[in-house]
């Protein structure tokens, strides 16, 4: 299946029926009178999470989405039937957004979150509704309103609750196989993966999920590369591990150059807690190994951890690490707000 993380689509609700100008004029009935019935409503569209879905596919080869017009009143006060809604399945984690591909409608984080995105239209009231003593026989009935129409944007967030970020060829999609049942494609090429994969790991007796994101490269936030694209995916994660390549010439420019593009797609993914790991360590000779180390901490002010995904050495670790940390993150997310906590009365 296809991976797609994003999709225009058009919506239309369903129009109104239109109301009905009738009599009722039968044999041996002395008084007849108006008896046109309403319209129908038109029916709404709406966009739903739903489970086991994981990518927009569907709404790349269908992107009009129209409710019928609700059916007509007719004589004997005869209402015209309703038409059904439309409802969008999407993955959980996907927002609704504008047009502008900006201003956001809603964020369907949850499993049955659903947004009503184009209300359908009422129905038109037939000429019953207006009799009165002083207008026996009204000839006039509303038409139905029109629906709403809008074009929309789905976008897709993975929820994940650590995401794997780094140059390309860091380990990371290695990483992912060997801590997880994921099975990413691996080899010794640039961009190897092209879109992002889920895993989940075992900490133990708890578990979580680990979103492995595409390698970022030196102006990925100006379209180098893959760009910026995927980095959406892992803006709902608790907590990033940075990895770096420990064979490479320059660990801190390394560093430095997928924080700089973190800044530059978003603060608040650059604001994240971070594990930094120096990945393939047992393919660097053991003092080249302590001198880039130490060359990091001096010029980062950090201390990584030293880890190699292909021979799983201290990969234990760094999985008990990002537990901690998304453990420590989604309990304050779950904490109330003390500033909306009112307090009555005294209290120790």
């Amino acid at each position: 299946m296809k991976f797609l993380d994003e999709a225009k689509i058009y919506v239309r609700s369903g129009d109104g029926g239109a109301g009905a100008v009738s009599f009722r004029r039968e044999k041996f009935i002395e008084f007849g009178g108006p008896d046109g019935g309403d319209g129908g409503t038109g029916g709404d569209v709406w966009v739903e999470a739903a489970a086991d879905l994981n990518t927009l596919i569907d709404y790349r080869y269908q992107q009009h989405f129209k409710v019928r017009t609700a059916g007509h009143g007719m004589g004997r006060l005869r209402a015209g039937a309703r038409t059904e809604d439309i409802v969008l399945k999407v993955p959980i984690g996907t927002e609704v957004l504008e047009e502008d591909h900006e201003t956001m409608i809603a964020d369907l984080a949850k499993l049955g979150d659903r947004v009503r995105i184009a209300r359908g239209g009422n129905g038109g009231f037939g000429n019953h509704y207006f009799k009165s003593a002083t207008n026996r026989s009204p000839y006039h009935a509303n038409p139905g309103e029109v629906g709403e129409e809008r074009w929309i944007w789905l976008r897709m967030k993975l929820i994940a609750d650590a995401g794997i970020v780094g140059l390309p060829n860091a380990g990371k999609s290695t990483l992912l196989s060997v801590v997880s049942a994921a099975r990413p494609k691996i080899a010794d090429y640039p961009f190897t993966t092209l879109h992002p994969q889920l895993g989940v790991v075992k900490a133990g007796n708890n578990s979580f999920v680990l979103a492995d994101i595409p390698g970022l490269i030196e102006g990925a936030s100006e379209g180098a590369g893959l760009g910026t694209r995927f980095l959406g995916h892992v803006e709902r994660c608790a907590v990033l591990i940075h990895m770096i390549d420990a064979t490479c010439d320059d660990a801190v420019d390394a560093y430095k150059v997928i924080r700089a593009e973190l800044k530059a797609y978003s603060k608040i993914l650059a604001a994240k807690p971070e594990i930094i790991a120096f990945n393939k360590i047992d393919a660097v000779e053991p003092k080249v190994l302590e001198k880039a180390v130490a060359n990091f901490k001096t010029k980062i002010k950090k201390t990584p951890l030293l880890m190699s995904a292909a021979t799983q050495k201290n990969v234990d670790e760094a999985i008990f690490a990002l537990y901690d940390v998304v453990k420590k993150t989604r309990r304050k997310e779950r904490m109330p707000d003390p500033e909306g906590v009112v307090t009555e009365g005294w209290q120790p």
